[in-house]
């Protein structure tokens, strides 16, 4: 871990992950700070505390949304697949390009808001392939690397791990471990999902558990960052707790609030 640097505060870092489309807060969330830090989850598909907003509602009305969210709040899974599949049979077109033009008009928006300088990485409902095409000289897109920030160094980690909900940008444990491994012992280790924490993986409104890392857990009590930051859960049991020497906190709170979460040093 790096030492501090010398002379009190040297820097401001303000913090946010799943944005969901909320570009007109995300235009403001860097005033104040010294450099912006997103944590992914810029589109919304569909926004569970109101079925009216994201790209599930836009294609297929209200009443389908809550539907689908009736069923993946019940944890059954495979008659909610079913039944999303029974819409897009409906629709006649190509899912994934429908799918990807949608993103696109959602990311031109999300990537014109980010101020500069931004450090950026995936969450699990991204598409990373798209993000070179809108990221701007301003936005620094990392996902198993490092970068300095006021003398302190970030570690980024993009991404969610495969679970039964199949969003676009899960990937292996194995894969994700490596990713944790690049980055190694850093200042601010910075995820898009959370530890395997019960309190920090249970969300209290879409009740049931997000799936959390073992591997960034173990990377945690190995490395000792000063912080560790994700998102992804966005109504956790506990907001923030201490891993050995480890502040954890949870910022995965924009969308709704529109508030970054600062860290000064």
């Amino acid at each position: 871990m790096a030492s501090t640097p010398a002379g009190g505060r040297t820097a401001r870092v303000h913090v946010v992950s799943d944005v969901h489309g909320n570009a007109r807060d995300l235009a403001r969330a860097g005033e104040g700070a010294d450099a912006l830090v997103c944590l992914g989850d810029l589109v919304l598909f569909l926004d569970y505390a109101d079925h009216s907003r994201g790209i599930f509602p836009d294609l297929f009305g209200r009443e389908n949304a809550d539907r689908i969210v009736e069923l993946r709040t019940a944890r059954r899974f495979e008659e909610a697949r079913e039944f999303g599949a029974r819409l897009w049979r409906g629709v006649g077109e190509d899912r994934a390009a429908m799918i990807e033009q949608a993103v696109r008009k959602q990311y031109a928006e999300m990537f014109a808001a980010f101020p500069t300088p931004t450090y950026a990485t995936y969450g699990n409902v991204d598409m990373p392939p798209l993000w070179r095409e809108y990221a701007g000289p301003g936005t620094r897109v990392l996902d198993g690397e490092r970068v300095e920030i006021g003398g302190w160094t970030f570690g980024f980690v993009g991404g969610g791990l495969k679970s039964p909900m199949r969003t676009p940008y899960e990937i292996g444990d194995e894969e994700y471990a490596a990713k944790l491994e690049a980055v190694g012992e850093v200042d601010v280790l910075c995820t898009h999902i959370p530890p395997e924490v019960p309190e920090l993986v249970y969300d209290t409104v879409a009740r049931r558990f997000e799936r959390g890392s073992r591997a960034l857990l173990e990377a945690i009590r190995v490395t000792r960052p000063r912080y560790a930051l994700f998102g992804h859960v966005h109504q956790p049991l506990t907001r923030r707790m201490r891993i050995g020497t480890t502040e954890c906190v949870n910022v995965g709170h924009f969308a709704g609030t529109g508030r970054p979460w600062a860290l000064e040093w």
